[in-house]
């Protein structure tokens, strides 16, 4: 997806040089990429076509698209349908080298092949719950993605897969990652792609192509080893498709680009610092947010539960009041609503959850965890604290066409308890990477009326001392209060 956005720069940056004419082009033909797309014309046709926000990024282009040293990708299709910490099942990467603006694909296949071939001596120590659950002796490049922080992640992800001595471990520039809910949306605006006699829609193009690897690859005699191998040409047509149709829309295409960059199914990581920076000042790198406030992320990881995710529908409540002895006791709690029933994608949810919450959290109590599925013994609860935050885990499962709650309940800190105190509070509610649209409800009793809220209740909520909202959590989500 990454060298698709730039795909459509670039073609902008060639309709530039067409609309200059024919003295246009005898003037730039001598000049470097880096010095063209910082002239004068260039830059006011990319403010008026893209935005004067966008002009910083535009010029870093040439560095993408390789003109100053090529530069390799290292791309990872994580499936959102099999939700992970950041974003989704890594079942696919490729490798993608550009060099003065001619990409190349160097290698695409399953992470299963990458993992079989891992050497024997190379064991790193998986955490618990991945070898518990899904019954392996090493952590392998296929479950890297165990942080809910993207850029973290990467750093393991460039491990394992070293350490599996994948192609060209060390001479990796840029890891970038995105969810099918990526094709979904182009296929929506190109309309059908057809590979080898499949015809892929916006509806269809998630679970079809599940279905190709999983198990339409034997019915046309393809090995085991070669399931997956429908995923290239595929790529290579969308990619196709979207150069022809982008003479035409480069502006739809860039907005739905934001869109999904903002819903966090686009995730780039950069080792060229200027290009990183760029990437976290527009949230692209997927990082845990550094907060003064209140904070709360719920992560889920789909642990042996097939695809079972697109059969899920969540709702995430969290509520607070005072207490008489002091200090705030806060309730984080997800509701799973399993819409499926059993089939060839879909079993039950078997998920381990935990939630991010302020440093200084103390743990209370909670409700829901079980030990393993179909069973009534009540699971451990874990918790720790990284990436700046407390955190809280515990594992649940769910039948089809049941529903389960989970919840968490813990004081908050003092600097959350002594910020309400001040006569404010702020909440920052992090979405999960690779989520679509979780529900988000709000039930916060600070004890003194409400004199001011962004977002603001709807009007028959005004005038007293709960804050009450609901919203959902297609991205992340910002709350104010003045008391």
């Amino acid at each position: 997806m990454f060298k698709r956005f730039f795909l459509k720069l670039s073609i902008l940056f060639f309709l530039i040089l067409v609309a200059a004419g024919v003295y246009g082009y005898f003037w730039v033909k001598n000049l470097t990429p880096e010095k063209l797309l910082q002239s004068s014309f260039v830059q006011d046709q990319v403010k008026e076509k893209l935005g004067d926000e966008n002009t910083e990024l535009f010029n870093l282009l040439p560095r993408f698209l390789g003109f100053t040293q090529p530069v390799n990708y290292l791309l990872l299709f994580q499936n959102n349908t099999e939700i992970r910490p950041s974003g989704g099942f890594l079942g696919v990467y490729a490798v993608v080298r550009v060099d003065k603006g001619k990409m190349e694909v160097l290698k695409v296949e399953g992470t299963e092949i990458l993992d079989r071939n891992t050497p024997e001596d190379w064991k790193p120590t998986p955490p618990k719950v991945i070898s518990e659950h899904l019954d392996v002796d090493r952590w392998y490049f296929r479950d890297a993605n165990w942080s809910p922080d993207y850029v973290e992640s990467v750093k393991n992800v460039l491990k394992l897969y070293k350490g599996e001595e994948g192609l060209l471990a060390d001479e990796i520039n840029a890891v970038v990652a995105i969810t099918p809910t990526v094709l979904e949306k182009f296929i929506e605006k190109i309309g059908p792609v057809v590979v080898q006699d499949i015809e892929f829609t916006a509806e269809n193009v998630t679970e079809k192509l599940e279905y190709e690897v999983e198990y339409g690859y034997d019915d046309k005699g393809i090995s085991f080893h070669e399931r997956k191998q429908i995923i290239e040409p595929f790529m290579l047509e969308l990619l196709s498709r979207l150069k022809i149709n982008s003479l035409t829309k480069i502006q739809d295409y860039f907005e739905i680009i934001e869109d999904l960059t903002k819903e966090k199914h686009i995730l780039m990581y950069s080792f060229d610092e200027d290009t990183q920076k760029e990437f976290d000042d527009r949230g692209w790198s997927g990082r845990v947010e550094k907060t003064e406030g209140d904070y709360l992320m719920w992560v889920d990881a789909n642990l042996a539960a097939l695809k079972t995710d697109h059969a899920m529908e969540r709702v995430l409540s969290y509520s607070f009041e005072p207490r008489e002895d002091g200090g705030i006791l806060a309730t984080a709690e997800m509701e799973y609503i399993h819409n499926g029933s059993f089939d060839w994608r879909t079993s039950r949810y078997r998920t381990y959850a935990r939630i991010y919450v302020p440093v200084g959290s103390e743990f209370i109590d909670s409700a829901g965890s079980m030990a393993w599925d179909r069973t009534d013994k009540l699971g451990t609860i874990d918790q720790g604290e990284e990436l700046g935050k407390q955190w809280f885990g515990a594992f649940i499962s769910i039948e089809p066409g049941k529903t389960g709650k989970l919840s968490f309940s813990y004081l908050l800190p003092e600097s959350v308890s002594k910020q309400i105190e001040n006569g404010s509070y702020t909440l920052f509610v992090q979405k999960q990477a690779g989520t679509i649209d979780h529900g988000l409800t709000l039930g916060l009793k600070f004890g003194n009326n409400i004199v001011a809220a962004s977002p603001e209740e709807i009007e028959l909520e005004w005038g007293d001392s709960v804050y009450k909202r609901s919203d959902d959590l297609r991205v992340d989500r910002e709350f104010e209060v003045i008391l």
